[in-house]
C-alpha cells in the first residue's frame, strides 16, 4: 500500500504524519513537507520574490540617482562657466578674472577637483566679440568620485567696451 494515497476507510498513516481531509473521491492524501492546506508548494516564494525584485529596484534607483547627480554637476558647471564669462566681460576685467571667478564658484558649489581645468579666451561670434570660459571636468560616475571621463562646458558673454 502506498503511503501517499490511503482510502478513507483505512486511515493508515505513519506516526506524526499530517493527513489532509479527503477529496471528493474519498481519497485521503498525506501532506508533504512544504505544502499548505490547498496542496500548494509555494511556501517561501514571497521571500525569494522580494529579494529579486528588491535587488532590481535598488539597481534602478541607484541608476536614476547617478543620472540625477551627473545632470546636477553638468548644470552647475554650465552656470559657473557662464558666470565667469559674465564677470570677465565687464569693462574693467580681463579673461583671467573670469577663470578665477569660475574656479571660485565651482569650488564652493562642488568639489575643487572639478575646477582644475578652466580656460578663457576672447572669440568672435557672428562678428561680435565675446568672452568664452570653458570648463573641462571629470564625469561623476560613482558619487562625486569615479573613473576617468570628462565633460566640457562653455559659457559666453558679450564683452563690454571701455
Amino acid at each position: 500500500m502506498s503511503w501517499d494515497l490511503v482510502m478513507r476507510d483505512r486511515r493508515v498513516t505513519r506516526p506524526g504524519a499530517a493527513v489532509m481531509p479527503p477529496d471528493r473521491h474519498g481519497i485521503v492524501r498525506r501532506r508533504r513537507r512544504g505544502e499548505d492546506d490547498c496542496g500548494c508548494r509555494d511556501r517561501g516564494s514571497a521571500v525569494v520574490d522580494f529579494a529579486l525584485v528588491g535587488g532590481l529596484l535598488t539597481l534602478l534607483f541607484a541608476a536614476v540617482l547617478q543620472l540625477t547627480l551627473a545632470l546636477h554637476v553638468r548644470n552647475t558647471l554650465v552656470d559657473c562657466a557662464a558666470e565667469g564669462a559674465r564677470f570677465a566681460a565687464m569693462a574693467d576685467r580681463s579673461p583671467a578674472d573670469g577663470v578665477d571667478r569660475a574656479r571660485e564658484l565651482i569650488a564652493m558649489s562642488l568639489v575643487p577637483r572639478f575646477a582644475e581645468n578652466i580656460s578663457s579666451r576672447e572669440v568672435l561670434l557672428d562678428g561680435v566679440r565675446v568672452i568664452e570660459v570653458e570648463v573641462v571636468a571629470p564625469v561623476p560616475v560613482v558619487g562625486l568620485i569615479g573613473p576617468s571621463g570628462t565633460m566640457s562646458v562653455t559659457g559666453h558673454a558679450l564683452e563690454e567696451s571701455a
